[in-house]
């Protein structure tokens, strides 16, 4: 009867919940069993709940490159538009693997004055979203100021010579 119940559970949370998470609904619908059972009960049945994935580790930072100054010393305010912008990106998991979006903020206003989506994280993809801040915002030059997390994207010389 218990292993019923912990089979139904387990399929009505899309079979993606492990012992602790099918513990825990047993206990919100009064049914008292001790964690330690459901998880041989699941282990018998074959049961086991949804593994995530690894980490991705974006920022890569070449220990033999020389890094920039911090020229914004972890104040991240700006007193006019295109003083300051920031640059970072992330990933996203898709069924076809990882989509990696690059995006540039303009610290004044928050608003994303420059982004690219693509599916590999080099050089390419970061320098287009920076091209696409400068077109559409055309800041006064030597008087902004671009901040990033120092990854090897953004250390590189194509990107470092086009700012």
């Amino acid at each position: 009867m218990l292993a019923v119940q912990i089979r139904r559970v387990w399929q009505e949370n899309y079979e993606v919940y492990g012992a602790r998470k099918v513990w825990r609904q047993m206990h919100r619908e009064r049914q008292g069993v001790a964690r330690c059972t459901v998880e041989r009960l699941m282990r018998e049945m074959g049961l086991c709940g949804a593994a995530r994935g690894k980490t991705v580790k974006t920022t890569q930072a070449d220990p033999g490159n020389a890094n920039p100054r911090d020229l914004v010393k972890r104040q991240f305010t700006a007193e006019r538009p295109n003083q300051l912008w920031v640059a970072d990106f992330t990933f996203v998991s898709t069924w076809q693997g990882f989509a990696y979006v690059a995006f540039i903020v303009d610290v004044y206003s928050r608003f994303i004055v420059g982004w690219r989506v693509s599916r590999h994280m080099r050089t390419e993809f970061v320098l287009d979203a920076l091209e696409q801040a400068l077109h559409a915002r055309r800041p006064e030059p030597h008087r902004l100021v671009h901040h990033s997390d120092r990854g090897s994207q953004y250390l590189s010389i194509r990107y470092s010579e086009r700012l």
